[in-house]
């Protein structure tokens, strides 16, 4: 979609592993700014949680391409992150789960999900703007987006997080093997044939292991100034 005098709305871009705050990050950027926000991963989860659900195969490729283009997914942007609710149903806990991210890079891989679920994310730019995270934003799906911020952190720290994230909602989890699956998605996400996690050319990488989200925060709004005063684009 595009904004008056036919310009696309602006793009903020945040790749980047799980565990690294990208998500908590993006979304307290798009509330600072007052942007939209699309949160890829959730929106892959869950397309995984339906087929999942639905019992359709990952060698279906025609099921799952139907399922891609008809399923509603929205987001809900909280203080504390974004709420996923899938055809009006709230999702969040679900998705979130490692067993919701295994299942999630096993469906991601499929060419015919990802190119029915691309458009759908091109579609969420809207004006006055969006930020938009995930693992291919800055390299595939918005290669033109305005700033491109890479985030990243150890596979020991972002285990601690995921650790304490879960098993602050109850969630019965071990240190050690979340450490192992979050290294082997790596991996695996890292040398997929479609869209690998790869910073983009021109993305800023920024390590986050020894900050707190506030720092993050910071040095991400600080960049966003920076470019925005750079090109003349205007928040709103």
């Amino acid at each position: 979609m595009r904004t008056s005098g036919d310009v696309a709305a602006p793009v903020l871009a945040i790749d980047g592993p799980s565990g690294t705050g990208k998500g908590t990050i993006a979304a307290r950027v798009a509330e600072y700014l007052g942007w939209h926000t699309l949160d890829s991963g959730a929106l892959y989860r869950a397309i995984a949680f339906l087929a999942v659900e639905n019992r359709i195969d990952p060698g279906d490729t025609d099921g799952l391409e139907e399922l891609a283009k008809s399923s509603v997914v929205e987001f809900v942007v909280r203080s504390d992150g974004v709420n996923i609710l899938l055809d009006d149903r709230d999702i969040t806990d679900e998705v979130r789960s490692e067993s919701g991210g295994k299942n999630a890079s096993i469906y991601a891989k499929i060419p015919a999900v990802r190119k029915a679920l691309l458009h759908r994310q091109q579609a969420m730019r809207t004006a006055p703007g969006l930020v938009a995270d995930g693992r291919d934003m800055g390299t595939v799906v918005f290669p033109d987006a305005f700033l491109k911020v890479f985030l990243d952190a150890s596979a020991a720290v972002r285990a601690q997080r995921r650790h304490k994230q879960l098993s602050g909602k109850g969630f019965d989890v071990k240190l050690r093997a979340l450490e192992r699956e979050i290294a082997e998605r790596d991996e695996q996400d890292r040398n997929r044939a479609a869209s690998p996690l790869v910073p983009a050319a021109d993305a800023i990488v920024l390590d986050t292991s020894e900050k707190d989200i506030g720092q993050v925060f910071a040095d991400v709004m600080q960049l966003v100034d920076k470019r925005l005063a750079s090109r003349q684009i205007s928040r709103t």
